[in-house]
């Protein structure tokens, strides 16, 4: 399988400060598909590319945590990746195409069960989402605990400020059963990230895989320094709101979400060649 990316329009327009204004140089492009087995090809490496950043992050837990993208010809199904491989195994062939009733449609492996019944639910009940991560990560889960929203004490949480929700419904109860990812669906709207209490991190997004597991990942960091600024026993100065907003606005978009996880995706490309098998 090749891992370059495949030759595509790539869309136009000043969509963050952060494009370059000198004509001629070398930066990523959101792509844009006129064939839909090369866009699902690519959405399928993305994802795979996901699961193994997740690895190297260490947010691996037996068979715990599902990431999720919908197909682009049909989007009331979605690729995911399969129970009990490992996300450092994961790899194009391997994964299975599940519908909202946690059928697998396409693929030779099991359906995380957990996995569908809160991704299947968000992804019905919220049309406009592609794509989610969970996973069951340390820093994560003990913030969750808390039962409280991230402070915005870095210009990293400023990102999540105002876009973020603590979910309390179900709160440290296994998602095993149906009624619990539709309790958890509508919270989703409007915001790219949930801390469900006693359970962990959700992400999703609107725009990529990329955006939504970037942000997963920058939201266990966020949770991490915020618990270690809890450690010291210290007020922290927090960042006012007006300028939380704005460094939000430029660096919490969907848009940063996938630009940044486009460094980790060379990365990958480059070092674990075999996920594109």
């Amino acid at each position: 399988m090749s891992t370059n990316t495949p030759t595509f329009n790539v869309e136009k327009g000043n969509i963050s400060i952060y494009q370059p204004t000198q004509a001629g140089r070398i930066f990523p492009d959101v792509p844009t598909f006129n064939d839909v087995d090369a866009e699902r090809l690519y959405l399928k490496q993305r994802l795979v590319a996901a699961c193994r950043a997740f690895a190297l992050e260490g947010f691996d837990y037996g068979f715990a945590g599902h990431l999720t993208i919908r197909d682009p010809a049909r989007p009331e199904l979605y690729w995911t990746n399969p129970m009990c491989v490992h996300f450092a195994q994961v790899k194009v062939s391997n994964l299975i195409l599940v519908d909202h009733s946690g059928h697998v449609i396409e693929g030779d492996y099991a359906v995380n069960r957990a996995g569908f019944v809160l991704h299947a639910a968000v992804h019905e009940a919220n049309p406009d989402i592609l794509a989610m991560c969970h996973a069951h990560t340390v820093y994560g889960t003990a913030f969750a605990a808390l039962g409280r929203p991230l402070d915005p004490i870095s210009q990293d949480a400023a990102a999540f400020f105002e876009d973020h929700i603590v979910i309390k419904d179900e709160a440290g109860q296994v998602a095993v059963e149906e009624k619990a990812g539709l309790a958890v669906a509508d919270w989703f709207k409007g915001v790219k990230a949930a801390i469900h209490q006693n359970h962990g991190l959700l992400t999703a997004s609107r725009h990529s895989i990329e955006a939504a597991a970037f942000w997963f990942i920058a939201l266990e960091r966020c949770c991490r320094q915020q618990l270690l600024v809890d450690a010291t026993g210290q007020t922290p100065l927090l960042i006012p709101p007006d300028r939380s907003r704005y460094s939000r606005e430029h660096v919490g978009s969907e848009y940063i979400g996938w630009l940044h996880f486009q460094t980790i995706y060379d990365h990958l490309a480059k070092t674990q060649p075999d996920m594109f098998d």
